[in-house]
C-alpha cells in the first residue's frame, strides 16, 4: 500500500520524539515533515534534538536531515506536504486549541496528544479498544469547521489508560457503578528525567497539577455516546481518585477499587479480560496488542520496570486481583504512560482512522 506522509509538530519535545522513533520503518506511515517553535525552525532535526534526545534508540537516521519548520506560521506549507499530522506541541491550552483547529481548516486531519481539545463536545477522545464508534463524530466536526478532510481528534489522558481498559469488560454487563483509583505516576509524563529533575529521585510527590481531575472526568467521555452531532458523557460510574508521582522513569500504576450492581466472581472478571479484543485487534492494526489486556497471578506483578514493554508497550497489564471489604473488588494495573498513554496511543489511533476511511 501507498504509505501516508505525516508530520510531527511539537517534534522537539519528549511526546514529539518517541512520536518521531515510532514513526520509523513504520508500515503505513512516513515521517515527512518535523515541526516546532521558532526557536528550532531551519535547523536539521538532528541539530534541533542535539543535546536532549530523550529516547533510549538514537534518533531515526530518515529524520536527522528533516529541516525543522515552524509549527505557528508555516501550517499551509505543512498542511499541503502531509496527509495528517500529529500534535504534541508544549504551548497554553488555548494557543493550542487555534493551532489545532487552523491546521484542520487547512484541510489536515490532526491526531493530538493534548488535552485542549478533550472537551470540545464534537473532538472525538478515543482508546481504539473501548470506544472507536466515537470517530464517526468527526462527521459533524467538519460540518462545524467547513472543511472535506480536515478534523481534530485526541487522545485520552495517560493516567486513565492504566485502569479504565480493565474497567471496560465489565462496565455493561455488570453494571459498574463505582470507582477508586489511586495512581503512581512516572516522572516522564511531566517530560522530565532523573537528569533534568534530579528531586524525583528517592521521593513521592503526592500532587499533580490537573490529574485528578482528569482521572476522575476524561473516562466519562470516553464511554459516552454520540447524541446530535456531539458526545454526551456518561453520567455513571462514580469515580474518585488520588494521582502522585512517583520515582520511576516511565510507566504508570493504578491501584482500583470497584463495585457493581451485579457483583461478577474473581475468575469471571479473569475469563473476561482474557477474552477482550477490541476493534483494534479485530482490524489487526500494526501498533495494537494481539493481547490487550495481561493478566499476573503472581503476587508481585506487574512491576513498573518488569512490565511496561510488554507487546512494545501498548498492552495493559493486570494483577492482584481479589474481593475488598468497602468495594467489591480491588486490582493492580499497568500501562507505559509515552507509549500506550501517549504517542503509541496516538499512532494506534491514526491506524483505526486510517482503516476507518478518515484520512482519505
Amino acid at each position: 500500500m501507498k504509505k501516508y506522509k505525516v508530520g510531527v509538530i511539537g517534534a522537539t519535545g519528549m511526546v514529539g520524539q518517541r512520536f518521531v522513533s515510532l514513526l520509523d520503518n513504520h508500515p503505513w506511515f512516513e515521517l515527512t515533515v518535523v515541526a516546532a517553535s521558532s526557536r528550532s525552525a531551519g535547523k536539521t532535526y538532528e541539530e534541533a534534538v542535539a543535546g536532549r534526545w530523550f529516547m533510549p534508540a538514537p534518533v531515526p537516521e530518515a529524520a536527522k536531515k528533516l529541516v525543522v519548520k515552524t509549527a505557528e506560521t508555516d501550517i499551509s506549507e505543512i498542511a499541503g506536504a502531509v496527509d495528517f499530522v500529529f500534535s504534541a506541541v508544549d504551548m497554553k491550552k488555548e494557543e493550542i486549541k487555534a493551532l489545532e483547529e487552523a491546521y484542520a481548516r487547512a484541510e489536515c486531519p490532526v491526531v493530538s496528544n493534548n488535552s485542549a481539545h478533550r472537551w470540545t463536545p464534537d473532538v472525538p477522545m478515543v482508546i481504539p479498544e473501548i470506544n472507536p464508534e466515537h470517530i464517526r463524530v468527526i462527521d459533524s466536526q467538519r460540518k462545524r469547521l467547513g472543511t472535506e478532510r480536515g478534523f481534530i481528534s485526541v487522545k485520552s489522558n495517560c493516567s486513565i489508560q492504566s485502569y479504565v481498559p480493565a474497567l471496560h469488560p465489565l462496565k455493561e454487563e455488570f453494571g459498574l457503578t463505582k470507582i477508586l483509583a489511586c495512581t503512581y505516576q512516572a516522572i516522564s509524563g511531566a517530560g522530565k528525567t532523573f537528569e533534568s529533575w534530579p528531586e524525583m529521585i528517592d521521593n513521592v510527590i503526592p500532587y499533580i497539577g490537573g490529574e485528578e481531575d482528569k482521572s476522575e472526568r476524561e473516562p466519562l467521555k470516553v464511554w459516552g455516546k454520540i447524541h446530535g452531532g456531539v458526545i454526551e458523557t456518561a453520567v455513571s460510574p462514580s469515580i474518585t481518585s488520588q494521582c502522585l508521582r512517583v520515582p520511576a522513569s516511565d510507566g504508570h500504576m493504578a491501584a482500583v477499587f470497584a463495585s457493581f450492581e451485579k457483583k461478577p466472581s474473581i475468575d469471571i472478571i479473569k475469563e473476561r479480560w482474557a477474552a477482550f479484543k477490541g476493534r483494534a485487534q479485530e482490524l489487526g492494526l500494526p501498533s495494537a496488542p494481539k493481547q490487550f489486556l495481561h493478566y499476573f497471578e503472581e503476587e508481585n506483578r506487574p512491576q513498573t520496570k518488569l512490565d511496561r514493554m510488554l507487546e512494545n508497550g501498548m498492552a495493559i497489564s493486570v494483577g492482584r486481583l481479589r474481593e475488598d471489604t468497602q468495594y467489591d473488588v480491588k486490582f493492580v494495573c499497568l500501562s507505559h504512560n509515552t507509549l500506550r498513554g501517549a504517542a503509541g496511543g496516538g499512532v494506534l489511533m491514526a491506524e483505526l482512522l486510517c482503516a476507518e476511511g478518515y484520512m482519505k
